[in-house]
């Protein structure tokens, strides 16, 4: 009887840990249809210029919040205010962004938003004034919609862009006033940016305020000469082609120009800044005198960056600042400009590392940080207390902290914890900081900060993305490092099933970016989406890995610019040596190595495969380069120079040019509109393959652009990607 009780509980254990401690899969359907794993953060953050207080949006209006606790102060907008303004027809839902004005008694609001590229859009634009609960259109919506509308700083004029032409909303007459016109498409742009330099510069609205409200600068630019680029949209009986204009390396950029409208006596003034058939402008700025504008010029090769300092009254102009590189500099938006009018604060990476330095406009430049480590981001300067607030790498390579140092480069002081990814957005008075906390295995966590590092208030711990990761068993990924055969230390993530067992053998994916400046190691948490189907490949049994080549971030100009002139090359080397370091290991399948990545990462797994084709067994590349020729120009000159000057560094590293090599499995997708990376790279690589008598798989998404989505796309996508890892990994 004893032994038989014992048996009994023996099997009742055995039953409940099968209940209880079974692992739930995941389903593509989870992740992509249901959105079991959609990340969650806070919902319209926004900063106000008024002081240390934020806002938030929700589906009841938009609140108006404390820094320094964390409480709600005041209910700015309310829905049903929204509701009884428009007689019903706008709703928060309806709300694509929001801009409050600096005396915050006007929101501007974005509805019926529409994105024109990636980056770019336009809506039609609201003034909703907070006092007297009145809402008024930004213009006539008959003449379309609104692009990168503005407040001026006192609040009573908006500048805005409509097809392609600018325009000046006066608030207190209503009157609206031309200052272009001669915008068209394909033509003329002013005020916003051509293709090529909202994707690679990172510009959209092409236009600022003066501080004191009477002067407006913006960009002109003339596409006329740049060559169009069509892409067939399908659907119809009659299928349509969309072009616009998309400069490839080597070929001709619109002709840039800056100029100044004077509100008061309507007239334009163009800047002489000097040719600018080969060069780019970046940035424009004014200085807090109102008097002089800073209009930053790039040449063509990317390694000179010249300061032009222009003065409204005297006409006069000089080069205050020049920033220089044997490679080539990144333009960024760490451009800090005093109250004292001649000071920047700045970063650059003229010593090999990227670090901050105190520039004498027209004078000497001081370097502020020092160190074999690299500063992420200037977050906010203190120009009252003297403080510069930056994010570093200094702890450890792949951590990215909060400091803080003074105008002098000293008393330097980290604010947050030395084990993570931080991501800080300080209040207009630098008193505070909202911080998005994160580590590789650690969700976001949101929480207030005052401005000596001390947590004031948790808004968001993500416990609900949490419980799911435990529901459905995740693993912790591990940070790993080796050295190659060539002696370089790589950094990487991998990923191995819950029930993970030394004994066995697994086979590995790979996954890659490898873009120059990039970083897809690094102690931060990745998106809930894409590790929860990561997950799921563990729990087919597939360890997942990623390592970080040469020409990634963070660790100075010998390893992210080692790849000059030669992009690709070096990248796949490291790609093929991580592979071989994974076969080393006594738990890994050495005969079953994979590797995918998209756009850049496509590129790379391209070739990959096709160089490492004893050592990879398959490979999907999504939306991938095939031959830089095909590619923009200000991104691939940057790296490669022109085609005309650097012809073997476009070839030699082309995944055509060694289509022949094909052993492994291929999967090759793209979508047909992608106006980033066009279809015609997968076209002629297809082409390339065919010629070479090889076998793979390719599948398109028609009308799909760069990010293939929309709809049930990403689901099918999905599907598509596991279904070729199973039959072939």
């Amino acid at each position: 009887m004893k032994y038989i009780w014992k048996l009994t509980l023996l099997l009742l254990l055995t039953v409940a840990n099968n209940l209880f401690g079974q692992t739930k899969e995941i389903s593509p359907e989870d992740i992509w249809k249901k959105q079991v794993f959609a990340s969650s953060g806070i919902a319209g953050f926004s900063l106000l210029s008024s002081g240390d207080y934020y806002t938030v949006t929700h589906k009841d209006g938009i609140d108006k919040h404390s820094f320094a606790t964390g409480d709600k102060m005041a209910s700015l907008v309310t829905a049903d205010d929204l509701k009884s303004a428009s007689n019903g027809s706008l709703s928060m839902e309806k709300i694509h962004s929001y801009s409050f004005d600096s005396k915050e008694t006007q929101l501007l609001i974005a509805t019926q938003m529409e994105y024109i590229y990636r980056r770019s859009s336009k809506a039609f634009y609201f003034i909703y004034n907070l006092k007297d609960k009145l809402l008024q259109p930004l213009s006539d919506t008959l003449k379309g919609k609104q692009n990168f509308a503005v407040f001026s700083d006192d609040g009573k004029k908006v500048a805005f862009v409509r097809n392609n032409n600018i325009f000046i909303k006066d608030l207190e007459n209503n009157r609206e006033t031309a200052v272009t016109d001669d915008g068209a498409d394909r033509h003329i742009i002013n005020g916003m940016a051509d293709w090529v330099y909202e994707e690679e510069l990172d510009m959209f609205q092409c236009l600022a305020w003066s501080p004191d409200n009477s002067r407006l600068a913006f960009l002109r630019f003339d596409e006329q000469r740049v060559k169009e680029f069509s892409m067939t949209i399908w659907g119809e009986l009659y299928p349509t082609e969309y072009k616009f204009k998309y400069p490839k390396a080597g070929e001709d950029n619109s002709l840039v120009d800056v100029y100044i409208y004077d509100l008061a006596d309507n007239q334009k003034t163009k800047l002489d800044l000097g040719d600018n058939s080969n060069c780019y402008f970046p940035r424009i700025y004014w200085l807090p005198n109102a008097k002089e504008l800073i209009a930053l010029k790039l040449n063509r090769h990317q390694n000179r960056l010249d300061f032009f300092r222009y003065n409204v009254l005297t006409k006069k102009q000089d080069i205050v600042y020049t920033d220089e590189n044997p490679y080539w500099l990144d333009v960024t938006h760490q451009y800090y400009f005093l109250e004292d009018n001649h000071t920047l604060i700045t970063t650059s990476e003229r010593n090999g590392f990227n670090h901050i330095y105190k520039v004498t406009l027209g004078g000497n430049s001081v370097q502020l940080t020092n160190g074999k480590w690299e500063v992420a981001e200037i977050c906010a300067v203190d120009t009252k207390n003297r403080l510069i607030y930056y994010l570093s790498n200094e702890t450890a390579t792949l951590n990215r902290d909060l400091y803080c140092i003074d105008f002098n480069g000293k008393n330097k002081r980290m604010l947050s914890n030395g084990k993570g990814w931080n991501t800080p957005e300080f209040s207009t008075t630098t008193q505070y900081y909202y911080n998005v906390y994160s580590d590789l295995n650690t969700p976001p966590v949101y929480a207030i900060h005052d401005n000596k590092g001390k947590e004031i208030r948790l808004l968001k711990d993500n416990a609900g993305a949490k419980a799911t990761m435990q529901t459905y068993n995740f693993a912790n990924r591990e940070l790993f490092s080796f050295t190659t055969d060539e002696q370089v230390l790589l950094y990487g993530w991998m990923l191995k099933p819950a029930d993970f067992d030394t004994a066995r053998q697994y086979p590995v994916l790979m996954y890659v970016y490898g873009g120059p400046g990039s970083q897809e190691v690094k102690n931060a948490f990745m998106g809930l989406s894409s590790l929860a189907w990561y997950q799921m490949l563990t729990q087919k049994g597939y360890i997942i890995a990623c390592v970080d080549g040469r020409g990634t971030a963070t660790r100075g100009d010998a390893f992210k610019k080692s790849v000059y002139r030669q992009l690709g090359k070096l990248e796949t080397v490291d790609q093929i040596a991580a592979a071989n370091y994974l076969k080393s290991l006594s738990y890994v399948d050495a005969s079953r190595i994979g590797i995918w990545g998209w756009s850049f990462g496509g590129y790379l797994s391209s070739l990959a495969l096709l160089k490492g084709a004893d050592v990879f067994k398959m490979a999907i590349a999504v939306a991938p380069v095939t031959t830089w020729r095909y590619y923009d120009n200000i991104y691939t000159e940057r790296f490669l120079q022109t085609p005309q000057e650097n012809s073997p560094g476009y070839d030699d590293n082309s995944p055509i040019t060694h289509a022949d090599k094909l052993q492994g499995k291929f999967l090759l997708v793209h979508g047909t509109a992608d106006d980033n990376v066009h279809f015609q790279n997968t076209v002629d690589f297809v082409s390339a393959l065919n010629k070479a008598e090889k076998q793979y798989e390719q599948f398109f998404y028609p009308n799909k652009n760069h990010g293939i989505y929309g709809g049930n796309t990403r689901y099918h996508l999905y599907i598509k990607l596991t279904d070729f890892i199973l039959k072939n990994l």
